[in-house]
């Protein structure tokens, strides 16, 4: 569900469904595109905002319902989900007001994928951000193999094959987000918005700062981590960072190294190396290129010709909670190139790919 709040000169879309802190389904993500598509062409209405119900900004999709609809045999209406989200993130990348994303408490996979493309990010002491598809079975999707291949040195993969988390802070530091604040002055940045007549990003920006705080991550952040993380993940395949990290932590008797190989070995080996793939090939591609891919991925995974990795991810972690996946494929060697690359391949004829708009909407990042 997305309400509106009306102001002057905007208007804020709010996240709505708090039981499942905030995710996605198909309905929101028309609603949003309607929405913003209607904003976008009233000149009355000078910036938009977009903000989550409870803890959550947005949890991602609502992968629960995905994974009862594949059971029950209703791929069309998974595929219908990807479609709309994907064409909203691109709406949104390409978005010609200024907009502000309010990203207070839990933002996961696709809840970042419709913020991060917008033009002011702000996140609190209380953000904690991650992309945990490959835990489940997935692939970091929504814009994701774009924004996170784009992060300083290889923290973008790192994120992705270890589902580890970043708070405000770090996302600030990697310019994942634009402001920060403390949760309890939320209120007064909302205040202070809600009277802004504008439609100048300046404006909006000076009102953003002006509550704002200038901070730093603690000593304890994986950013003071880069320079393994480099070494490690700056590797061509699983295997060799697996081997890098496995390396550093025999040698530096590294518990760091250790806790991260942990992370990765409860993950598909499957979508480890789709994902590693999936953004290394976004570090070279444009939003729209990304998405296209990205959808060419997720139909792969929900057709379940390669496997049902993520029915069976859902399933462990959501659904039944006992977190003892049974991979399709258990270890990497039983991957081939083969299963990777079909997650990759043009969608057959009888499927449609991915259509944007992109001779209409250039993207401004």
């Amino acid at each position: 569900m997305v309400l509106v709040e009306g102001r002057a000169t905007s208007r804020t879309a709010i996240l709505n469904k708090p039981s499942s802190l905030n995710a996605l389904d198909t309905a929101m993500a028309a609603r949003l595109k309607r929405l913003y598509e209607s904003w976008e062409e009233n000149p009355d209405i000078g910036f938009v905002l977009m903000k989550g119900s409870g803890k959550a900004f947005c949890s991602g999709g609502d992968v629960v319902s995905l994974y009862h609809s594949l059971n029950e045999g209703n791929v069309d209406e998974c595929k219908m989900f990807f479609e709309t989200l994907y064409k909203f993130v691109y709406l949104q990348g390409t978005y010609l007001k200024p907009h502000v994303a309010i990203l207070n408490g839990i933002t996961m996979g696709a809840g970042a994928g419709i913020s991060f493309p917008g033009m002011f990010r702000l996140v609190t002491n209380k953000t904690v951000f991650s992309h945990p598809e490959a835990q489940m079975g997935f692939h970091p999707d929504a814009g994701a193999s774009f924004y996170l291949s784009r992060l300083p040195g290889y923290l973008g993969e790192y994120l992705a094959l270890t589902g580890d988390k970043l708070n405000g802070e770090e996302m600030i530091a990697c310019r994942l987000a634009t402001h920060y604040t403390l949760d309890e002055r939320l209120s007064w940045i909302e205040e202070r918005l809600s009277k802004l007549i504008t439609d100048d990003p300046s404006a909006i920006e000076t009102s953003l700062a002006q509550y704002g705080d200038i901070v730093y991550p603690n000593k304890r952040s994986i950013l003071f981590k880069i320079d393994t993380i480099d070494r490690c993940f700056g590797h061509d395949s699983v295997e060799e960072i697996i081997d890098a990290l496995e390396n550093e932590a025999s040698v530096a008797n590294d518990e760091w190294c250790k806790m991260v190989l942990k992370k990765m070995r409860v993950a598909s080996p499957l979508s480890l190396k789709v994902t590693l793939k999936s953004i290394r090939e976004g570090r070279f591609q444009s939003l729209a290129q990304c998405l296209v891919r990205e959808y060419r991925i997720s139909l792969a995974k929900i057709s379940k010709e390669v496997s049902n990795d993520f029915c069976e991810g859902v399933r462990a972690r959501l659904v039944d909670k006992d977190f003892a996946p049974k991979w399709g494929h258990p270890s990497l060697k039983d991957v081939s190139e083969d299963m990777v690359d079909r997650h990759f391949s043009p969608l057959p004829e009888v499927e449609s790919e991915l259509e944007l708009p992109t001779a209409l909407r250039e993207p401004y990042m």
